[in-house]
């Protein structure tokens, strides 16, 4: 498929490719009709990075100096799962959807419906660390140094989710060459929902894995989160030059697309953290 993919336009709806990981039939019960009941892979791409995410940091808290232990952690993960959807749905509503949900609010809870940020779940998931870290007496920041370096897993999945739903397509290439994704016009379109996952969860997730385990990076808080925060900024802000802009906003009148508007702060924030992080001296392990 990918040698078709570099050697001419490609019809979305002729790949081998559907929504639905796989779709339980209806059945009856007692006399009631119950189903067809459907499991997306946009869905999985959340159960998958965030069972992916608590596995990879069970065994990252077993070496020295780990800021917490597996009970906490086993608790956090909680925390963190309503931080993602939470934040991750109010930041969609707050800054690429406000009219719409402000006009009926209780479309809000309509979350099979889609409409997520990766920046209001980045917010929510940031704040789960600190609350978490403030209540359980540890700190949260370095919690937020292992928990960076595995988001990139939930990412990555997350943007091919996107692909094979169809949505979230790239801008016309200006060439034969492309995808031509159902409802966005005859013009092939770049597949920047896979741009996206090399970037923000293939490259960044090597980068940090060797970080955290061939460097003392995981003992300097602020290092990995800040990493982080530079790499996945800089990689949206490229992407963001081959991804079609959201139809309701288009280019924003600074000439940049929301995406990219909402990255800036991470850049600045990702090289601040890695500049105090190296500063000061590291935590014993």
């Amino acid at each position: 498929m990918m040698i078709d993919l570099l050697a001419a336009a490609v019809d979305f709806s002729t790949l081998p490719i559907r929504p639905e990981a796989f779709t339980i039939p209806a059945f009856s019960v007692g006399g009631s009709l119950w189903g067809p009941f459907a499991l997306r892979w946009y869905s999985l791409a959340y159960i998958i990075g965030i069972a992916g995410a608590w596995f990879l940091l069970t065994r990252m808290i077993k070496r020295a100096g780990a800021p917490l232990d597996q009970p906490r952690l086993d608790d956090y993960i909680t925390w963190a799962t309503l931080g993602v959807i939470g934040g991750g749905r109010l930041g969609y509503v707050i800054f690429y959807n406000p009219e719409k949900y402000m006009a009926d609010p209780m479309e809000i809870m309509r979350l099979w419906d889609g409409g997520m940020s990766f920046h209001g779940g980045c917010f929510g998931v940031i704040a789960a660390c600190f609350l978490h870290g403030w209540f359980s007496k540890y700190n949260g920041l370095r919690l937020l140094d292992y928990v960076a370096t595995v988001t990139p897993l939930g990412l990555g999945l997350g943007r091919v989710a996107n692909f094979i739903n169809g949505e979230l397509w790239g801008r016309p290439t200006g060439t034969d060459w492309g995808i031509i994704f159902p409802d966005a016009g005859p013009e092939p379109r770049h597949p920047s929902q896979l741009y996206e996952a090399a970037l923000e969860g293939g490259l960044l997730m090597i980068i940090l894995t060797i970080l955290f385990w061939a460097t003392p990076a995981r003992l300097r808080p602020g290092v990995l989160s800040g990493v982080f925060g530079l790499g996945y900024g800089l990689s949206r802000f490229i992407v963001e030059y081959y991804r079609e802009p959201d139809r309701q906003l288009g280019i924003l009148g600074s000439g940049l697309t929301m995406g990219q508007t909402l990255t800036l702060p991470m850049i600045a924030a990702g090289l601040l953290l890695i500049i105090i992080g190296l500063a000061r001296k590291p935590v014993q392990a």
